[in-house]
């Protein structure tokens, strides 16, 4: 059956004018409904935060729960019920700071699920505190002199916790949002979606540089599989192997050609150069967008239900009653 955008969508976003969630909304019903997949076969499960009323506007199955749980439930969901397709959003303060730790052991389990980072760098909801994402020196209402900290960086954060799918876009670039959430539900096993957007009310133009199509032809690169790493508003660019680092060479300077351009293999599963390509920042390097990572590996849902039915196959009992009757029993008259 074919789906449209209108099949998913469900009531009336309440998120300020110009927030990224809106872009993003919009990007992941046109996903869905390219996709597929039955709005009845999908589940929406978010935590706390602006982006976790998301699933409020999905006419799919779909979970508002508490701060910081949403990966924790999402896991539940798909390993009570595999067959449903399970999208977890959250944003930088409720995937990071108190979900942390979820974050990090749904990656290292690989559970099938499609964890969604909405990235505007601040809590928004609870009125601009600085977040897990937010940079060094950054001045909000909770570090009025700015932050001390460094931040998390969501890419290197998934690839230590031996992570196999990572992918990022940017909220008002449709195109390439819907291209990572397509490949994020066909990949299997934990895949996540790094998502650019700004909080248009506490930290407008956090993500400027790439937010427009201007700026990303100067300031990204968009990486293919199997493609060679070339950017530039006219693809004058390209990233080239240095000693064990990047370097960005201008094609036709010093004899450069294409064929000396690194090209981008997402399936390798050493992950050391995808990590160098998702930590690269301006303005010395292009930011990295598309599918980085892409690697199979087995799942954790798949484990357990394969674990459940050898557990099954070499007991003597299937049910509750014939459990009973493997112990001793009497008879009383």
């Amino acid at each position: 059956m074919e789906y449209t955008n209108t099949d998913f969508k469900k009531g009336q976003p309440r998120w300020c004018p110009g927030c990224g969630d809106h872009f993003f909304l919009a990007s992941l019903h046109k996903a869905l409904a390219e996709l597929g997949i039955a709005p009845h076969n999908t589940a929406v499960i978010s935590g706390i935060g602006c982006s976790s009323r998301l699933p409020h506007y999905m006419a799919t199955y779909g979970m508002n729960t508490i701060h910081g749980r949403a990966a924790a439930i999402a896991t539940g969901c798909k390993v009570a019920n595999p067959d449903l397709e399970v999208w977890q959003v959250s944003g930088d303060g409720d995937g990071l700071a108190i979900g942390g730790n979820h974050f990090i052991h749904a990656n290292r389990r690989n559970i099938n699920i499609n964890m969604i980072l909405l990235n505007n760098r601040i809590y928004g909801l609870t009125k601009g505190q600085y977040s897990p994402t937010s940079p060094r020196g950054f001045v909000s209402k909770s570090s009025p002199y700015g932050t001390v900290e460094d931040p998390f960086r969501p890419a290197e954060l998934c690839f230590g916790a031996r992570g196999h799918f990572f992918a990022r876009a940017v909220a008002t670039d449709a195109v390439g949002t819907v291209e990572i959430l397509k490949a994020a539900q066909q990949h299997k096993g934990t895949a996540v979606c790094e998502i650019l957007q700004n909080c248009v009310i506490f930290n407008n133009g956090t993500h400027d540089s790439v937010y427009t199509k201007e700026g990303r032809a100067k300031n990204a690169i968009y990486l293919k599989h199997g493609e060679p790493m070339i950017f530039g508003e006219n693809n004058e660019f390209g990233l080239m192997q240095e000693g064990f680092g990047l370097k960005v060479v201008k094609l036709g300077e010093n004899g450069i050609s294409e064929k000396d351009i690194l090209v981008h293999d997402a399936h390798c599963e050493d992950n050391t150069l995808q990590l160098k390509l998702a930590m690269m920042e301006g303005p010395d390097f292009p930011i990295a967008l598309g599918v980085i990572r892409d690697v199979e590996a087995p799942t954790y849902d798949e484990s357990v239900t394969m674990q459940i039915k050898e557990v099954k196959a070499k007991k003597h009992y299937h049910n509750f009653a014939e459990l009973l009757e493997t112990n001793d029993t009497w008879t009383i008259e």
